[in-house]
């Protein structure tokens, strides 16, 4: 199999930001999953003989969110998988970061989730770690899409059938699941008896994962969006609709309460008042805290969708804030390259590299627990000095969301706002690479001028039909 042959279109065909993602059944079939599963056993089989020889098997861990489609997609990937010799182990409903850990920490050669994360149920997606738990290099992906394509040198036919004793297996694997719970209760060292929680899992991957871990700790949890059925996924519920959990924090009288997305690798939180606490904010909490404590190295990672308030008042601890594009694999990269150890988004992705390589939501819980148990104080007090700035944030549904983030009319209305704003705020308009939208963000000084500046931007997108 070639890595070099000619490929007439440009990268990312398939895969975005986190994954190849769209509609389950129509631009994301069972055919693209098994296609994907045949690929990875071939490239993967490939280097395991140029490590270890004829013998050795390549072994693929799985692990899905509780969407309906799931089912389809999990064992059209493994079925590909064991038609090209290798093995797939199941971890059935699970997290992300699960996965991720799995892979790692058990010399698995790879890792699959299959979720579209905050999606809507009629949505899935694959996504592929390599054996350190990371994103996989692009490099490897665009050749994936290649295969999809029929545009990769398979040396004139397609990848070959395993045979006889070679064909790979399935493997029930709902033990590893246990052995990351085990992990995370391994990392805190702190007793939550007496505190009182509220769980909202987004009738995702962290329906029964979180409550376990907490109520292990001693906390009593209150729950929403923990009754999965494969259709109310992440439906009014969830990091993406946090609302609903900060009314319940509030109305219950709880201590704190945390939202995770439909694959749990992202967290929000709702301090004890009902205030909604974004990922910016955690940011903030738990990094000043590593700050005082020693703990942490260099800065903190964040997006370009960062709000300008994180900076200022990272700035009065004494901590920089590197930003980067969107998408936590690029946060991680940049964590890596400076030796950070700290790093994640406004959206709840949040990343301690001491820990894990990418975002858990589940994990980011416990160390705000953490902070608020050693420093005995609310989150609330905890995110006082974060101000944000006024912002407003739009997505348009568009056609081409690429070319419509670079359409002419709408880089000459970005330059006008720009002008407008005159230093005293920012603009950050931008293709979307998880759906089919393009991002609109504006920071000012006053919430109206965000709002108007944001709809006229948004209605230049519209006007342009792209």
């Amino acid at each position: 199999m070639s890595e070099k042959a000619e490929n007439p279109r440009l990268p990312g065909r398939y895969f975005g930001t986190d994954g190849f993602r769209g509609e389950a059944g129509v631009t994301l079939t069972a055919e693209h999953a098994f296609r994907l599963g045949r690929f990875l056993g071939c490239y993967l089989g490939e280097g395991a003989r140029r490590e270890g020889g004829e013998g050795r098997r390549v072994r693929v861990v799985i692990g899905k969110d509780p969407r309906l489609s799931g089912y389809m997609l999990e064992y059209a990937v493994a079925a590909g998988l064991a038609a090209s010799g290798a093995d797939a182990y199941l971890l059935h409903v699970t997290t992300t970061p699960s996965v991720s850990f799995v892979t790692r920490s058990e010399g698995f050669d790879c890792g699959v989730m299959i979720s579209a994360s905050h999606n809507p149920f009629t949505d899935n997606g694959i996504k592929i770690l390599n054996r350190a738990g990371e994103k996989m290099e692009d490099t490897v992906l665009f050749t994936a899409e290649d295969y999809l394509d029929g545009v990769l040198d398979t040396g004139g036919a397609d990848l070959p059938f395993a045979r006889g004793q070679a064909i790979g297996k399935t493997v029930d694997y709902v033990e590893g699941r246990n052995r990351y719970l085990g992990y995370l209760l391994s990392l805190a060292s702190f007793s939550l008896h007496g505190m009182r929680i509220g769980i909202d899992a987004a009738n995702g991957s962290a329906w029964n994962l979180a409550r376990a871990v907490f109520h292990a700790l001693g906390a009593t949890t209150t729950e929403r969006g923990a009754a999965p059925n494969g259709k109310n996924i992440n439906h009014s519920c969830g990091s993406t609709h946090p609302e609903g959990l900060a009314r319940m924090v509030r109305e219950r009288g709880l201590d704190v309460g945390f939202a995770f997305d439909g694959d749990a690798d992202r967290c929000i939180a709702a301090d004890e008042r009902g205030q909604v606490i974004d990922g910016a904010a955690l940011l903030y909490a738990v990094g000043g805290h590593m700050k005082r404590e020693g703990s942490l190295r260099g800065g903190v990672v964040s997006t370009v969708m960062a709000n300008s308030g994180l900076e200022a008042a990272l700035a009065r601890e004494g901590i920089p804030l590197l930003r980067t594009p969107v998408g936590d694999k690029h946060v991680y990269a940049a964590m890596i390259k400076n030796g950070w150890n700290l790093g994640g988004e406004p959206s709840g992705h949040i990343i301690f590299s001491r820990y894990a390589t990418t975002g858990d939501g589940i994990l980011t819980a416990l160390e705000v627990l953490r902070v608020m148990r050693e420093t005995g104080q609310p989150l609330s007090a905890l995110v006082a000095p974060y101000v944000p700035l006024p912002e407003a944030q739009l997505s348009v549904a568009v056609r081409s969301p690429a070319a419509a983030a670079a359409g002419s009319a709408l880089q000459a209305a970005v330059r006008e706002t720009e002008e407008t704003l005159a230093g005293r705020g920012r603009v950050l308009v931008r293709a979307s690479g998880t759906e089919p939208v393009v991002r609109v963000l504006v920071e000012a000084e006053d919430e109206g001028i965000c709002q108007r500046l944001a709809r006229q931007l948004a209605d230049v997108i519209r006007e342009e039909g792209l």
